[in-house]
């Protein structure tokens, strides 16, 4: 057997998607990467709490998932949301239509940010690392739920402003991290890297399922335009993963530093010809490039470079650790909550329902139906 990383990519159907996220995990070497007698945390993603196509975790992504799960004898699951600065994570969780899925599957919800339902407890890592003590000089904090237990990172195929890229490594901030992580966003890839190392100290396992059904290109988490490309990926390997992902959207994934600083820590592999691809065809998914670009979304023409990496980093704690980041906040929520999403995000939604067999999907989602392949079968 090969001792590559290995990541399984699929061309998935809604008919049958249900079925090939069991095919895709197991492909993948789900029953070996987790502990079997731990606690299996989902982390789903919720970039923005509106259902734009590519931006969150898709219901049958989280659905397939947990009936994946449980078939391979992992029983014992929850799933834990956080809140960011720019989004409600019980209107992501509605909007997305993973409430109906969770008490079907009798799956309860946790929230890092509820003290009812864990802590945040400071944490000295015994890894190196590079960033988080400099960022958080007074102690790093972390959700004390998350020792010992499984996590599965549900993350979709998309670009982000400050990332390039977007998936399983950075899909752990918001769980990991408190609502100050908008301090880390100039050392961000460091930041992941430091986040990777310290999940592999406290979790029993690590694997990641990840959506590309309908990918986003463009200035993520977003800021975007959906593409619908069919396809999903799985890994035990979180630097892997996004490293195939990276290169199926056109990047070269050493290019990446998050990717490149991880496969040099030794964290996981990056190089996409150090990395077993396995599913019907690897050789298509080696050859696919769909030529996606980042560009600048909002922020950072009004000046955000400026702040997190140019002349006016200095000012940061002026601008970020006082009353000011409300400015900034109330800013974000402005343009994508009431003017992009009435005015622009909220029509590519409609059409992406309308148009595509992914949005019929959502749309049935919507109504309460479960996906065609498991229409019949009981909740776990």
């Amino acid at each position: 057997m090969s001792t590559r990383s290995r990541v399984a990519v699929l061309k998935v159907r809604p008919p049958t998607v249900l079925e090939d996220i069991h095919r895709l995990a197991d492909l993948a070497g789900l029953a070996s990467a987790l502990d079997r007698k731990a606690t299996t945390i989902l982390k789903d993603n919720i970039s923005w709490h509106f259902p734009f196509p590519a931006a969150n975790t898709t219901p049958w992504q989280l659905e397939g998932t947990i009936l994946a799960l449980r078939r391979q004898g992992f029983h014992d699951l929850s799933c834990v949301q956080n809140k960011t600065v720019v989004t409600n994570a019980f209107k992501g969780e509605d909007l997305n239509h993973y409430t109906p899925i969770f008490k079907a599957h009798n799956v309860p919800v946790l929230y890092n940010f509820q003290p009812e339902d864990m802590k945040w407890i400071k944490f000295e890592p015994q890894v190196r690392l590079r960033v988080l003590h400099h960022i958080f000089p007074d102690g790093i904090e972390i959700p004390d739920y998350f020792f010992g237990k499984n996590i599965v990172h549900l993350p979709t195929v998309k670009c982000h402003i400050y990332t390039t890229t977007t998936g399983a490594m950075k899909n752990a901030f918001g769980g990991l991290l408190s609502t100050h992580r908008h301090y880390t966003h100039s050392w961000i890839h460091e930041t992941l890297v430091d986040l990777l190392a310290i999940q592999k100290e406290i979790h029993a396992g690590l694997f990641a399922i990840m959506d590309g059904t309908t990918a986003g290109n463009g200035p993520g988490p977003r800021t975007m335009y959906p593409v619908v490309k069919d396809y999903m990926l799985a890994s035990a390997d979180q630097v892997a993963i996004d490293a195939i992902a990276a290169k199926m959207m056109g990047f070269d994934p050493m290019a990446i530093d998050y990717i490149r600083i991880a496969h040099e820590e030794g964290l996981g592999v990056g190089r996409p010809d150090e990395i077993e691809i396995v599913g019907d065809d690897p050789d298509e998914v080696a050859r696919e490039s769909w030529g996606f670009s980042v560009g600048k979304n909002l922020t950072r023409r009004i000046g955000g470079d400026l702040i997190w990496f140019g002349p006016l980093k200095r000012f940061q704690k002026l601008f970020f650790h006082t009353p000011l980041v409300n400015v900034f906040i109330l800013g974000s929520e402005v343009y994508h909550d009431f003017l992009r999403w009435p005015l622009s995000d909220r029509r590519v939604f409609n059409d992406w329902c309308r148009t595509t067999h992914w949005g019929q999907l959502f749309t049935r989602y919507a109504s309460g139906a479960a996906a065609p392949s498991v229409k019949s079968r009981p909740a776990a």
